[in-house]
């Protein structure tokens, strides 16, 4: 980052996801190293090769938001407004003129459901009882034109569609708008609810998930000898990112800060990761360069650990290659063993889970890591969670299409990092 542009500071934090409803809850799952995975509830998956997932438990988009405008979202913008009133709140932001305030929200998948439910109205009783709120429900943009809607962000707004990657891209490309001073205060983060018939029947097509059915809360097991797929989880979660100056001048309580973002595609495959993780290579290293750092500046590794044979077999190799034997010093966990995969949303609740680590110097677990992979040899802090002195972060997240983003998350220091 040029030291003319704006720093960013992360002010505010809101969640829903499988562990928990709020970032507390979710905070207190993780350091007791509790899966959120459980059989689906949402519907009969009873013939489906995997009929387990992360659910959003006890959420009531009613009580909420009232039956009428309840009634005009899909849960995907529910849970996406839903967090980021929770991260207004604990931002504490009374105050702003609105015009420089903005949203970057995104979803790997969408509004999945009312496009089912349209075809099946369609078919079943004609083209003319289509919901007439069926384009604003299903289009890619609504979470993030919701959140703009219901709490009057007037500054730039838009949408970031990069499968998996989306959270960390949604945080990067927001904080860049306010690095380039177009605005003070900017919401960013993902959306995700892909917990529907039609998307655990393609992923399972795939041979994406994990079919461990008669064990769910041991099937994330990233790194893992035996892991074998990934979990699919929905949920949510909106970051505060503020400038320096803003966030200063109103006294508000600062997180940490944004301070590396790199994003890179491999050109390879439309769902497999490039073979030793150049692309992923090439992310991690521009996210170091905008940050200033050095490899060895890093104290942990939030990775994208899914639990698939192949991607953390991939991952594992980028970061050697990275941080050559360091690697096997600096702590590396996936917290996806724990929530799950949140697809577009994955990314901004592990944001969120790094700069909680920070502040509590409590090293996320990953959990059911039992039997060491050879290709996958590093500290990947198993089972149980750890302390340590924790200042600079770095996040990652790759997407399906060769996507990859990586961002570094640190304490915030009057000076500029590192001192």
């Amino acid at each position: 980052m040029s030291q003319s542009q704006k720093r960013v500071m992360i002010t505010g934090m809101g969640t829903l996801n499988p562990l928990g409803n709020d970032v507390a809850t979710t905070w207190t799952a993780v350091v007791e190293g509790r899966s959120g995975i459980g059989p689906i509830t949402h519907f009969d998956a009873s013939t489906y090769k995997t009929r387990f997932a992360g659910e959003v438990r006890g959420f009531d988009p009613v009580a909420l938001f009232g039956r009428k405008d309840a009634r005009r979202m899909d849960r995907v913008t529910q849970f996406a407004v839903a967090a980021a009133g929770q991260a207004l709140a604990d931002a504490n932001l009374q105050e702003m003129d609105s015009t420089r305030a903005g949203v970057v929200i995104g979803s790997g998948m969408g509004a999945l459901a009312p496009i089912i439910e349209s075809v099946n109205t369609m078919n079943e009783r004609g083209a003319d009882r289509i919901s007439l709120f069926f384009v604003p429900m299903m289009l890619p943009d609504t979470p993030a034109a919701m959140v703009s809607i219901m709490y009057g962000l007037r500054g730039p707004n838009m949408s970031v569609a990069t499968a998996c990657a989306t959270g960390n891209n949604a945080i990067g490309e927001a904080a860049r708008i306010i690095q380039r001073g177009e605005a003070d205060v900017m919401l960013a983060g993902g959306t995700e609810a892909c917990v529907l018939p039609l998307a655990v029947a393609a992923f399972g097509v795939m041979g994406a998930l994990s079919t461990r059915n008669d064990d769910p809360q041991g099937a994330s097991r990233p790194f893992d000898r035996e892991r074998d797929g990934f979990v699919a989880s929905e949920g949510t979660a909106v970051l505060v990112l503020e400038s320096l100056e803003h966030a200063l001048a109103r006294g508000a309580r600062i997180y940490g800060e944004l301070l590396g973002y790199g994003t890179s595609a491999d050109a390879y495959h439309i769902s497999m990761p490039a073979e030793n993780g150049e692309g992923a290579v090439r992310a991690m290293r521009a996210a170091l360069a905008d940050a200033g750092l050095s490899p060895q500046d890093i104290h942990y590794i939030n990775a994208h650990g899914t639990s698939t044979p192949l991607n953390d077999k991939s991952e594992t190799a980028a970061i050697k290659t990275v941080f050559g034997e360091y690697a096997y010093e600096i702590p590396v966990s996936s917290t996806k063993s724990m929530h799950g995969h949140l697809l577009g949303a994955a990314g901004a609740l592990e944001a969120i889970l790094c700069l909680k680590t920070i502040e509590t110097g409590i090293l996320p677990p990953t959990i059911n890591y039992e039997t060491p992979d050879p290709l996958c040899d590093l500290d990947y802090v198993p089972n149980i969670p750890r302390r340590a002195d924790v200042d600079v972060t770095m996040s990652n997240g790759f997407g399906f299409g060769g996507h990859n983003a990586t961002i570094i998350l640190a304490r915030y220091k009057n000076g500029r990092f590192p001192s």
